[in-house]
Parts: structure tokens; sequence; C-alpha cells
């Protein structure tokens, strides 16, 4: 066939490989395993390169009564988490012919206006975060094969859940600050009713009830700078014993916090060590450099994505969490010495 003249068909492709056009559906199908041998595959996927061969995906769709189109419903892009959570959800999803539509809920969690006419007739499943998932009801999203990510997996509205592991990372911050001789201790939770942070809280609380003369304080603020900046002013000025480490809900809490302990005369970690969750690029990007708990946003997002293909596909996604695991940076220290 003559470069640049007709687009090419699955029958250029198959003759050029010198296989049915079946096979060729198959392999760009991705449903070629058991089927077509694998030298058969690649020689199927080399040609269809070098023809440029692009599926027809509207025509089959029609034929299949899919769209191949997923809805990413996430909390309100605030910071690059979930922007990292759509590209390895994309990621997969491009390697199977799908496209991804992320929906930010306008208001960061609660209901959300239906993005689509009619949810149900343009997508073919949803990926949605717990901490918007009152938004499904507006999309109806619900009545769609659903995968539910930070969620819990009890009492979730998915077919399944990807889940990061919060809890050990909570663990391995209280562990840490412990281990330096730490026993004051604030926690400034994220002010938003959501499974993940109910998590943090109650493992920070279980771990330290179990250590010999811990006391743990929680404040509450919405997920900002200035929000947590004003509560961990009112936290620091209260009466009693000032603590000595801060463990935030997530980086955004952290600096916030370092701000409040600089009007306070406090430095960081010298006065009070402070601790984060997420790693993000604000991390490193305050001084001293944050300790946090590292999470793969991507790997997120491609669980979530991988585990909805395994549910439209009637199939058991992929068990158990996302391990986690603490970046110790200039932020945590040793406590002061007590004063006379």
């Amino acid at each position: 066939m003559a470069r640049g003249s007709t687009r090419p068909t699955s029958r250029d492709v198959a003759q050029a490989a010198g296989v049915s056009q079946a096979a060729v559906s198959l392999v760009l199908g991705d449903k070629w395993r058991g089927r077509v041998s694998e030298p058969t595959a690649q020689r199927v996927r080399e040609a269809a390169h070098e023809l440029g061969y692009r599926p027809n995906l509207a025509a089959r769709n029609l034929r299949l009564g899919r769209t191949r189109t997923v809805l990413l419903v996430v909390p309100a892009l605030t910071t690059e988490f979930f922007a990292e959570v759509y590209t390895g959800a994309a990621r997969v999803a491009a390697e199977h012919g799908f496209g991804v539509v992320l929906y930010p809920s306008p208001e960061g969690v609660g209901p959300a206006r239906d993005p689509f006419a009619s949810a149900q007739a343009a997508l073919d499943g949803v990926i949605a975060s717990s901490m918007a998932a009152d938004a499904l009801s507006a999309i109806r999203g619900d009545q769609l094969p659903l995968v539910m990510l930070d969620s819990d997996p009890e009492g979730s509205l998915g077919a399944a859940t990807v889940n990061l592991d919060i809890a050990d990372g909570i663990r391995q911050v209280a562990e840490h600050l412990l281990s330096l001789g730490h026993r004051r201790f604030l926690h400034l939770a994220a002010d938003v009713p959501s499974w993940t942070f109910e998590v943090r809280a109650r493992e920070l609380a279980t771990r330290l009830a179990a250590a010999p003369g811990a006391d743990l304080r929680t404040v509450h603020a919405p997920i900002s700078i200035e929000g947590a900046q004003r509560a961990t002013e009112a936290a620091l000025a209260a009466s009693g014993p000032r603590p000595t480490a801060l463990v935030c809900d997530d980086d955004k809490l952290a600096a916030g916090a370092y701000k409040a302990a600089r009007r306070a005369g406090l430095r960081v970690p010298d006065d009070l060590s402070v601790t984060g969750l997420d790693d993000l690029g604000l991390a490193t990007a305050i001084d001293p450099e944050l300790t946090t708990v590292r999470l793969d946003a991507e790997l997120f997002g491609e669980r979530g994505m991988r585990a909805l293909l395994a549910v439209m596909e009637g199939q058991a996604p992929e068990e158990g969490d996302i391990p986690v695991h603490l970046v110790v940076r200039g932020s945590t220290a040793p406590p002061p010495p007590p004063q006379d």
C-alpha cells in the first residue's frame, strides 16, 4: 500500500504479518493469549506499527456497546497527588484501549454536578476517591462498575477497593518519633470526613497509647497552609506542656505548621519536630526538608485502573495494600531537654 494513500486497515495488517484478520483483532484487542503465539502477536504489533494502523474504535465500540471511557473522580486538585494518580491510571488504560476522563469534585469533597447528560450512557466504569464519594450519586457512578480508592473495604460502595497502607505509614512515623525520645505529641488532623483520615487518627492513638508516658492532643484544620497555621498557632499557645512532636496528616498541613512554629519563636526541629504524609514536591521545598511518608501516587492510579479492568471482565482484582515508607529528612530530631 502506498504511504499516505488511504488509511491502513486490519486487512492490510493481516497481509503484512501473514495472518488472518481474526488474529489481528485478537492481538490488537489484547485477547490473544492462549489463542495466538507470542511470536505471531509480536509480528502483528510490528506490522501495525510500521503501517501506522489505528483501530476504528468508534465502529468497534458501537458493536460492543461500550465507549471504552472511564471516569476518575477525585477531590479538587489542590496538590499534585491526584494528578499523579491520574497519570498512573491513564497509562494502564491506554494499554488496554481505554481513555480516562478526570473529574475533580468542584468543592473538593461533597456532591458534584453530573459531567455528562447520562454517566451510565457515556461511561464504562468509574474510579473514585473516598474523599469525593458523595459526587457518585450525582453522576450515578454507583450504578456502574466502580472501584474505590482510599476507602474502607468493609463498607465500600465499589465492587473493589484499592488502598495505600496508610496505617503502616502512621506506625512508621510514630516509631520514628518515639525512638528519638518524643513523648508529647500534637496531631494536626485534616478536617475532612474521610476513612483515610480516620485511619491516621486511629493508628496514631493506638500506637501512642502503648508507649509509656506518651501524651497525645489532637487539633483539626482544613487542608490548607493558612488553616494549618491558624490551628497550630492556637495549639502551641494553649496552656500546659508544649508538644515536642507534631504529626501532620499531609505535607500541606506541615507547611502551615512550620509557619506557626516560626511565629511562636520555635525552631524546627530543635524545639519542635514535624512530620507530614504524601511526600509532595513541597516536602523538599521547605526548610528544613520534611520528614514524611512517601505514597506512590502513580502506582495507586495504576492499581485502581487494573482493578476496574478486572471488575469489568468479571475477574478478581489484585489484593493487598500498596506499601508506603517513611523518608527521614531534617524536620525531626530528639526533643529539647526539659526546662527547670
